[in-house]
């Protein structure tokens, strides 16, 4: 199952050869999706309104792998009294939750998911909530004393008026909608108030692995697992599909076959290594965002 997942995962972003066969066949059902998506979307954009707080959103096109958390992270960096707003994939709870709130964290990863609490231990003098409803979620931030929103996956709540909303640039093959590409919406002719943003040009990022050793093996559980190769040595890999929870059996058996020195991961993986208390050392991929000079100051200015 993890392998068809992991395949079709390949197919929606960046396909080769005869796997085009899939997002041709598939593409009349794209156009039909795009159309109900748009039309959607522009009902919901006629009657966006604000919530009387400073609002940034971060958002990408695409399902997953764009960099999206990090930038996030350091948005929120520049700002004080900073609530982040996001839906928390993966989670086992559901409503609205108070993840952290300036420091103090409140949740764990089953509850909150692992993106919510990787902003939780990265952003120690912000708040994180988690909510399916984003309007609640910023009326909670309100009533925390916020003075600032950052709207993560903010793109499609087209009905929440935004101050600056920075839309990641993705290059992928396919450029199909679903269900034959990777892209959830396209950019539409009345979103004008975007601004895309491209790394390399309005940001840089800086990768590094803490406590690394000469025997590790990679485990992670995130979209589009190879865009980790560049900054890794030749390793065994094995990637699950994002946001999988891992089990202890599962750990335990890819150290019993590869015998690391230690276990090589991400931050947004590592909360969900945790609780399953497997002795193994931990060397992490670190993962650093630098703004340009425009961006920073358009952040400042909200």
């Amino acid at each position: 199952m993890k392998r068809v997942f992991l395949f079709f995962e390949k197919v929606l972003t960046s396909p080769k050869g005869i796997e085009w066969i899939i997002p041709i066949l598939l593409s009349p059902l794209s156009l039909l999706y795009c159309g109900v998506v748009f039309l959607n979307s522009y009902r919901k954009y006629l009657f966006r309104r604000s919530y009387n707080i400073p609002i940034i959103g971060v958002a990408n096109l695409v399902l997953g792998g764009s960099g999206k958390t990090p930038l996030v992270i350091a948005i929120a960096k520049q700002r004080e009294r900073v609530a982040v707003v996001l839906r928390g994939y993966g989670r086992k709870s559901k409503g609205t939750l108070l993840v952290s709130k300036w420091g103090e964290v409140l949740e764990n990863v089953e509850s909150a998911g692992d993106e919510a609490m990787l902003y939780s231990s990265k952003l120690p003098t912000s708040s994180v909530i988690v909510s399916e409803d984003r309007i609640r979620g910023i009326e909670l931030a309100k009533e925390i004393g916020a003075e600032i929103v950052i709207l993560d996956d903010s793109y499609r709540q087209h009905h929440i008026l935004k101050d600056i909303e920075f839309l990641i640039e993705v290059n992928q093959k396919n450029r199909f909608c679903l269900p034959a590409g990777g892209y959830r919406e396209k950019l539409w002719i009345f979103r004008k108030d975007v601004r895309t943003i491209r790394e390399g040009l309005d940001f840089t990022r800086e990768v590094y692995i803490d406590n690394p050793t000469d025997k590790m093996v990679l485990i992670t559980a995130i979209a589009k697992p190879e865009r980790l190769d560049k900054y890794i040595p030749n390793i065994p890999k094995y990637h699950f599909p994002d946001h999988h929870r891992f089990t202890k059996k599962e750990i335990l058996e890819i150290l019993e076959k590869e015998k690391p020195k230690s276990i090589l991961t991400t931050e947004k993986d590592y909360p969900k290594l945790q609780p399953l208390e497997i002795e193994a050392n931990i060397s992490l991929i670190q993962l650093e965002i630098n703004l340009n000079k425009d961006l920073l100051n358009d952040i400042r200015r909200v």
